[in-house]
């Protein structure tokens, strides 16, 4: 299953890696980059990741990549960050803190295997979207923040930004392979039916869409918002899924988590979409296939989820936490069709 595959597909998540130790840590920020501060551990899907706070107030985290990670991929997201710095300087993301030596990306052996990449950001105050509550005005926020985002994406370029990532949308036909991992029968039918709709509209139109580098994980762990006011935008984190993919996808992807159980499910996302589109508008294609990629997203999660559970049991549960919300969308649905969503998400972006 899923092998043949660049490694950076499947042994990024399943390669287990010896954990390294909070004192390690505080070290290693002393010794690479002169920082002393208290860690503490983050949580992340495949990298190590810990929040420093220094003896003068400053904090920041370190982040020790994965060692099946592809160092180029890992550069990648640093370079990322650091165009995004130069194009828009004011964007909320996190800045990019060389080493002592002047490295942006040390290579460190910390003890418990294989080299790995290390490197220092800084701390983006502020509090997760998931933890508040949710509003009108905060979701336009999100979809002119994300369109401001890609917009600051759009010139950029790297030798790797063409890496396969699993969880990109336009692979989602692979996720057919993870299915069987879905126990219930009827959820199972439900991800076969979205995977055709996506195979049938929106795979043979991706490649004339418009592509970049995306940030590919506007999820609410990853948006910090104001403590002092909750619809403001504090900070965009975790550019670990930056991939060069079809524009749209970025959307599709914020979208995904703003599916409501009110008689319009796509309501919250036509006002996420509708203020994205007045920042960074739409192509019509690329809108009428909006529908079909989050659906598509919403599959990926949860074959992905379903599949990783497997492989580790022991944190079954924090893998498996969102596919609730993920099964509970595809269900409402359901409930579409086709036609009914294009023509919300197209009042949405005034392509009526």
């Amino acid at each position: 299953m899923l092998t043949n595959k660049p490694k950076n597909i499947v042994e990024v998540l399943t390669t287990k890696v010896a954990p390294v130790s909070l004192a390690d840590a505080e070290r290693l920020a002393r010794e690479h980059f002169g920082v002393s501060a208290v860690a503490s551990r983050l949580d992340s899907e495949r990298d190590q990741n810990f929040h420093l706070k220094a003896g003068d107030g400053e904090e920041y985290v370190m982040k020790i990549a994965n060692p099946a990670e592809d160092r180029q991929v890992t550069n990648l997201q640093t370079q990322a960050l650091l165009h995004i710095a130069a194009v828009d300087p004011g964007f909320p993301a996190p800045h990019v803190f060389p080493a002592l030596r002047g490295e942006l990306e040390p290579l460190i052996a910390p003890g418990n295997g294989a080299p790995q990449i290390v490197r220092l950001l800084s701390f983006m105050p502020g509090v997760p979207l998931y933890k508040v509550e949710r509003t009108s005005a905060q979701r336009r926020n999100l979809g002119r923040c994300l369109a401001r985002l890609d917009l600051a994406l759009r010139g950029f370029f790297h030798p790797a930004a063409g890496h396969e990532l699993l969880w990109d949308i336009k692979h989602a036909s692979r996720m057919r392979q993870l299915l069987v991992h879905i126990q219930d029968g009827n959820k199972r039918a439900l991800a076969e039916r979205f995977l055709n709709n996506f195979e049938e509209n929106a795979l043979p139109v991706l490649p004339r869409l418009r592509a970049q580098v995306i940030h590919s994980d506007f999820h609410p762990d990853n948006i910090l918002v104001d403590a002092g006011d909750p619809d403001a935008v504090a900070g965009v984190i975790d550019f670990g899924d930056c991939v060069h993919t079809p524009l749209i996808n970025d959307l599709a992807i914020a979208c995904s988590y703003h599916i409501t159980d009110t008689p319009q499910p796509l309501d919250f996302a036509a006002e996420l979409t509708g203020a994205y589109h007045k920042v960074l508008p739409l192509e019509r294609a690329e809108a009428d296939l909006l529908f079909d990629l989050i659906a598509a997203r919403l599959v990926t999660g949860v074959a992905i989820n379903g599949w990783r559970a497997v492989l580790y049991p022991e944190n079954a549960e924090y893998i498996m936490s969102n596919n609730t919300q993920r099964w509970r969308a595809l269900e409402r649905f359901a409930g579409l069709s086709r036609e009914q969503a294009q023509n919300i998400l197209r009042r949405a972006c005034n392509m009526e």
